[in-house]
């Protein structure tokens, strides 16, 4: 490995410990290689998502996902994310529809804020986790596709329900507009932070279609060596715990974001390695 892509992995690690407050947890159980790899498929996340949800210009941020389009069949410079995933590519297979798929997702959060019903909803987050999950899979050395997705998918769900303010404050909703007025809950609601039984029956429902997601998803177990399925099972039961504790706090989720303490995240992967 030449130098310049040892500085590439360890800055695409550096980038996952920094920035995935659970998925750093569950990847640092598998190979380095196989950590190398998820790291450069989730700095590239993080890199499309930082742009979409950045501050300029949607016309800006739209020329800026293209770019890294563009980008990827060949990183010329050599700028360390890219090198590093060009690498991970060439040795596990990653495809490249699934990394694709995630720059799509980034352009669609610069022109559509609202979401009419799931359906709807779940073809963007299809775009940008379920296609992180089809990323991993050669990784993890799986061909579940339709797992690996549907996984993916549970865990943008409960993202969804625990960053309703963040996402406000971007301008964006991503409870469907269906589901928002059969339960009786407006936007104003949401803008006034307004925990209403209106508003926890709402987010009851989201959580367990996350929950039901998160249970069909993790069938990919069923298919990885054990290594691999400890690291999946690890960053699901945080994303898992982290839904248990907003359900416990009554669905306010205006306030500071829900986040898992370090001990409590320890735990978890302790529990993983005993079995």
């Amino acid at each position: 490995m030449t130098e310049a892509l040892e500085q590439a992995y360890a800055e695409v690690e550096r980038v996952t410990r920094h920035e995935a407050k659970n998925f750093a947890y569950g990847i640092m159980v598998l190979p380095r290689p196989k950590r190398q790899a998820i790291a450069a498929i989730y700095a590239f996340a993080r890199r499309v998502d930082d742009i979409a949800d950045g501050s300029l210009p949607p016309e800006e941020k739209r020329e800026r996902l293209e770019a890294l389009r563009s980008a990827l069949p060949d990183p010329r410079p050599p700028e360390p994310v890219l090198l590093a995933l060009a690498d991970a590519r060439g040795r596990y297979g990653i495809p490249d529809a699934a990394l694709l798929a995630l720059v799509d997702g980034g352009l669609q959060d610069t022109t559509q804020s609202r979401y009419a019903d799931f359906p709807e909803l779940r073809e963007y987050c299809e775009k940008v986790a379920g296609a992180v999950g089809l990323a991993c899979l050669p990784v993890y050395g799986s061909e579940d596709a339709e797992r690996g997705r549907t996984l993916g998918v549970a865990l943008q769900l409960i993202n969804i329900v625990r960053d309703v303010r963040e996402d406000w404050e971007l301008g964006r909703v991503y409870l469907p507009q269906d589901e928002l007025a059969a339960h009786g809950v407006r936007e104003d609601d949401i803008a006034e932070g307004r925990v209403t039984p209106a508003w926890r029956a709402l987010m009851a429902y989201q959580a367990a279609r996350a929950r039901t997601e998160l249970a069909a998803g993790l069938g990919l177990l069923d298919s990885l060596d054990r290594r691999s399925a400890l690291c999946v099972r690890t960053f699901a039961e945080l994303y898992r715990a982290t839904l248990d504790r907003i359900e416990a706090n009554g669905y306010d989720v205006f306030g500071p974001k829900t986040r898992l303490s370090t001990p409590a995240k320890l735990a978890v992967v302790a529990r993983g390695l005993l079995g």
